[in-house]
């Protein structure tokens, strides 16, 4: 079962996914590779929140998880549809570029 595994273990999985989310968002200018680490690090906040659960024998935390997915699954739509729109003004993906966009 998932207690087998000792909980440092997923600390560290998640962390370790957490900081490459965040790197990606801190050092890429392609949208779609911020939009990407983006999901990463909540898929990182999942595992956690799953593991935690599953150590506490509590379900609470895996109800957290659901609603998480449900909100990415939204976040996804509206975000590709934004990408998209961008993509379609300036024929680039390129962060920096959206400067020209203000005004």
């Amino acid at each position: 079962t998932i207690q087998a595994v000792p909980i440092n273990n997923y600390i560290l999985l998640a962390s370790l996914l957490f900081t490459i989310g965040v790197m990606g968002v801190l050092v890429r200018r392609n949208a779609i590779v911020i939009f990407m680490s983006i999901e990463l690090m909540l898929n990182a906040v999942n595992i956690l929140l799953a593991a935690f659960s599953a150590y506490r024998g509590d379900a609470s935390g895996q109800v957290f998880v659901f609603f998480i997915m449900a909100v990415a699954a939204a976040e996804v739509a509206v975000g590709l549809a934004i990408i998209v729109m961008i993509y379609r003004n300036t024929r680039s993906i390129d962060i920096n570029i959206l400067n020209k966009l203000k005004g």
